[in-house]
């Protein structure tokens, strides 16, 4: 066969498209009804846990699969105190990064780290002491180096506090108004886990070949670290800070669509309605953010909807949870290069859930590729080519 009848026979086939609708996976965690805009998590509709469950019962439904009974949640907290203490190498290392090393490179040495030195809890098979270990110490390691970067010393967790209030008590080494964890609570909960998305497949994709949790974790953090992913919610907040005010919405927006720029916050590869979190941040922005800010952010999501349906008519593009995430992570005190690493914090419930989920019945998971280049060539000696 000609190299020009194989390209063109390729170019016959159908191309896959970003795996959209290849089913790669099956799974109890969680699941996305796009066109219904719908979240579910163990059968739990987002709407029943967000505001209602603490973080440690979602995340205890998610590795274990029910929610549990006050002795089972105490229990499980306890466990989750224990483990929020880093190792003096883990510290060493995030010590040695530059103040201006983006948080998410900071958490993804912080996991490697683990994995190197904590080898006696950290093995080669993934269990759920290992899950709950190294999701324990997610906000352990972001806070660590927030600290570090401002000048300050690592402080200690406090077993008294939950997830939450232990994030911004290490963060910032004050006992958090409920105004501030409250929110971050929900918004831990709201982002837990959502299906097979790059992150979690990433993990998957590593879990599949029998690597260690660490590896897949770190894995997941790279791809979370994308825009296209988990990276948008510091530049929704840009996008906001750069409007500056309700009065210069119409011109920023209308300015940037003409330039052919793309609006944060708005879109999603699966939701045809909106997405539920979206609906739920919204509500929580509007009693935790300064008045102002969200009579800006609530007036560009209006006008950024209406702008896109008349440019972009059938498109159903819709608010997407990274909108109105800058809007509450903002209010709750953290700084915008820390919104995406906080995604994080939450999503290492899921993804360790799905490594474990993985492993229960694995096989490597090994998708086929389409060839759309040219073959049948001879090779040219150097000197005659």
């Amino acid at each position: 066969m000609s190299s020009t009848s194989a390209t063109a026979t390729a170019d016959a086939q159908p191309k896959p498209n970003g795996l959209e609708g290849v089913v790669a996976a099956s799974t109890a965690l969680s699941h996305v009804y796009g066109d219904e805009g719908k979240l579910v998590y163990r059968g739990y509709d987002i709407h029943e846990l967000a505001g209602k469950a603490s973080f440690e019962e979602v995340a205890y439904l998610l590795w274990i699969g029910h929610l549990p009974t006050q002795a089972e949640l105490d229990e499980f907290t306890g466990k989750l105190g224990q483990n929020r203490t880093l190792p003096d190498a883990v510290v060493t290392a995030l010590r040695a990064l530059p103040a201006n090393t983006p948080p998410m490179d900071a958490l993804r040495t912080g996991v490697s780290m683990l994995g190197a030195t904590m080898t006696d809890l950290f093995d080669e098979v993934p269990d759920q002491d290992e899950a709950v270990a190294l999701a324990a110490r997610f906000p352990a390691i972001l806070a660590a180096f927030h600290r570090l970067r401002q000048g300050e010393e690592p402080i200690a967790g406090r077993p008294d506090l939950n997830t939450a209030q232990n994030y911004l008590y290490q963060l910032f080494g004050t006992e958090p108004e409920e105004r501030h964890w409250q929110p971050l609570e929900t918004y831990l909960v709201l982002l837990a886990d959502h299906g097979l998305n790059a992150s979690t497949f990433a993990a998957r994709v590593i879990a599949s070949t029998e690597s260690d949790l660490c590896s897949a974790i770190t894995g997941a953090i790279g791809a979370l670290k994308g825009p296209l992913h988990g990276g948008a919610p510091s530049k929704v907040l840009d996008m906001l800070n750069e409007i500056g005010s309700v009065d210069n919405v119409e011109r920023w927006l209308t300015d940037a669509l003409d330039r052919g720029d793309r609006l944060m916050g708005f879109g999603h590869r699966v939701y045809k309605a909106e997405d539920p979190r979206a609906e739920i941040l919204r509500g929580m922005a509007e009693r935790a953010s300064d008045p102002d800010f969200f009579a800006l952010s609530k007036t560009t999501e209006d006008r950024a909807l209406a702008l896109l349906d008349e440019r972009k008519p059938g498109r159903k593009l819709y608010t997407n949870v990274e909108f109105y995430s800058a809007a509450v992570l903002a209010a709750v005190g953290l700084p915008g290069d820390m919104f995406t690493a906080t995604f994080a914090v939450s999503r290492s419930v899921g993804w360790t859930a799905h490594v474990l989920e993985q492993l229960d019945n694995n096989r490597l998971i090994r998708p086929q590729s389409q060839f759309a280049g040219e073959i049948g060539k001879t090779f040219v000696p150097i000197a005659e080519r």
